[in-house]
């Protein structure tokens, strides 16, 4: 690796890192159940607050990191831990955790000395901490991984409804979890029952019936879009593709270095030009994005509401 793109890769692992101010990217952000709570996660001066849908700022930058409002509660960490802010800013329970999940169905996974549990929306611990991963809850059943490397899900009570058996488990949505297995990833219904064979490279959540899905290792790779039967919709053709919402899905074209994001719609008809260095799929009408300058949100025209800021 040459020094310039040793630093252009190190550049975009910060901004990777500073973006999750606001959103997990590395986890599907549980849309469905948010509440509409009108609020989104800015960086000003290295700290995490808040603004409205006018750019307004609502809770002041005091935070060292940020996640969405999920169920009336947004996650904030102070001084290396967690805790659970209402909309006013105040905090409802205390930073204490490790690492934390979103509210999803009253609970949300957090990690206690290295093991993961769920708490509610109180902060009281209702599943005790004994898995080595948790996932959000959905459709009353959450992946978990134990034993250091087999996922399976539980119920809301902690207790196995499909037993340890993939190499990864993803969030049920529209009725239909991805999951790997051997190096492949299908869809298993809520029996646990594959309703599509493994045979993609990756796959993302079902939202408004549509799926992406990955054909090829991951540099030389494809992403397009399947529906619940398992048949492409959108063909493989872009080089990054994330999840739909309210009508539109995040794609990037060109390596992840050098590539650009932009949005299309369901028909696969580009919305937005790709422009940005990283893109988030959209809530409430607004939508996180990383350029030079820094981490912005925009609508859905590709117009700043929030000038990128770091």
């Amino acid at each position: 690796m040459t020094p310039q793109l040793r630093h252009t890769f190190a550049g975009a692992l910060v901004l990777l890192a500073l973006l999750s101010c606001g959103q997990e990217t590395s986890v599907p952000a549980a849309k469905a159940e948010r509440e509409r709570a009108g609020l989104f996660p800015v960086v000003v001066g290295g700290k995490c607050g808040y603004v409205d849908r006018s750019g307004k700022l609502v809770i002041n930058p005091r935070f060292d990191d940020s996640k969405p409002f999920s169920e009336g509660l947004a996650w904030v960490r102070t001084h290396g831990r967690w805790g659970c802010i209402d909309r006013s800013g105040r905090f409802v329970f205390t930073a204490q955790y490790d690492y934390v999940g979103d509210f999803s169905e009253g609970l949300a996974a957090v990690e206690i000395g290295r093991r993961n549990g769920y708490v509610d929306r109180t902060g009281s611990l209702v599943i005790n901490p004994r898995f080595d991963t948790a996932g959000f809850f959905s459709d009353g059943l959450a992946g978990v991984k134990v034993n250091g490397s087999a996922w399976g899900y539980i119920d809301r009570t902690g207790k196995f409804v499909i037993q340890p058996q993939f190499d990864f488990a993803g969030r049920y949505s529209e009725g239909l979890a991805a999951v790997r297995v051997g190096g492949k990833w299908g869809y298993i219904d809520k029996t646990g029952t594959f309703a599509i064979e493994p045979q993609f490279d990756l796959a993302g959540e079902f939202y408004e019936g549509l799926a992406h899905v990955r054909i090829g290792e991951s540099v030389t790779g494809k992403s397009g879009y399947i529906d619940t039967a398992g048949k492409f919709v959108i063909q493989p053709q872009f080089d990054f593709a994330g999840e739909f919402s309210e009508g539109l899905a995040p794609v990037r074209t060109g390596g992840w270095v050098t590539g650009k994001y932009g949005y299309i719609d369901g028909s696969g008809r580009l919305i937005i030009a790709p422009q940005f260095t990283l893109a988030l799929p959209f809530c409430e009408g607004v939508a996180r994005v990383v350029v030079a300058d820094g981490i912005g949100l925009i609508d859905k025209t590709g117009r700043y509401i929030w000038e990128p800021t770091r």
